[in-house]
C-alpha cells in the first residue's frame, strides 16, 4: 500500500492513508510496531523492465538507486523497508517501528519463481538481516523480519499450501 521511487518518495496510497493514518497514530501512542510485509518479488515482477533481479534477490551487484544521500546498492528489500519508513513519518509516524511480517521468494508458478531463486532470496535476506546495519535511513535498527518459506506462486490465495518461519535477528 506504499509507493515511491526512490525511496524518499515514499507515500501511502490515498485510498489506504485514510485507514492507516489513525492505526499509525494508535501504534505511536502505544509505541507499537507496525507490521509490514516485503516481497521483492513483486516489485520484480511487476517491473521487470527497471528492476533487475540481481536487485531483487539482493545478490551483490553494482550501485542500483541512489536517493540523495541515501545509496541502496544491492538491496531491494532494504530499499522498500526505508520507502515505509518514509510514508510513515509524512503521516506523523516516525518513531513507529517495522517489523517485517513476511518475506520470501516463491518457488514456483511465476517469472522467475525457482528453488534457487528462493534459497538465494533466502540467504541473502538472513544475511542482510544478521548484518545489524539497520538501513540508510534507520541505521540504529535492526529489523524482525519473518519468513514465508517454500510458496506457488498460483498458491497465495490458498493458505493451506504455505508454511510459514520466523527469522529473528535479535540475539
Amino acid at each position: 500500500m506504499t509507493f515511491g521511487f526512490p525511496p524518499s518518495s515514499g507515500s501511502f496510497t490515498p485510498n489506504f492513508r485514510i485507514f492507516i493514518a489513525p492505526v499509525i497514530n494508535f501504534l505511536v501512542s502505544k509505541k507499537s510496531p507496525l507490521l509490514v510485509n516485503i516481497y521483492t518479488y513483486f516489485t520484480y515482477a511487476n517491473n521487470m523492465r527497471d528492476v533487475r533481479l540481481e536487485y531483487a534477490l539482493l545478490t551483490p551487484s553494482e550501485t542500483v538507486v541512489t536517493d540523495r544521500t541515501n545509496t541502496y546498492g544491492i538491496n531491494l528489500f532494504v530499499a522498500l523497508l526505508d520507502t515505509a519508513y518514509v510514508a510513515l513519518e509524512k503521516l506523523r509516524g516516525g518513531a513507529v517501528k517495522i517489523v517485517v511480517s513476511e518475506s520470501g521468494w516463491p518457488t514456483a508458478g511465476g517469472t522467475a519463481a525457482s528453488v534457487y531463486n528462493a534459497r538465494t532470496y533466502v540467504k541473502n535476506l538472513i544475511q542482510t538481516v544478521n548484518s545489524k546495519t539497520g538501513t540508510p535511513r534507520r541505521p540504529e535498527r535492526v529489523t524482525e523480519t519473518y519468513l514465508l518459506l517454500d510458496f506457488d506462486i498460483r498458491l497465495v490465495n490458498n493458505c493451506s499450501d504455505i508454511s510459514g518461519s520466523r527469522l529473528d535477528n535479535r540475539r
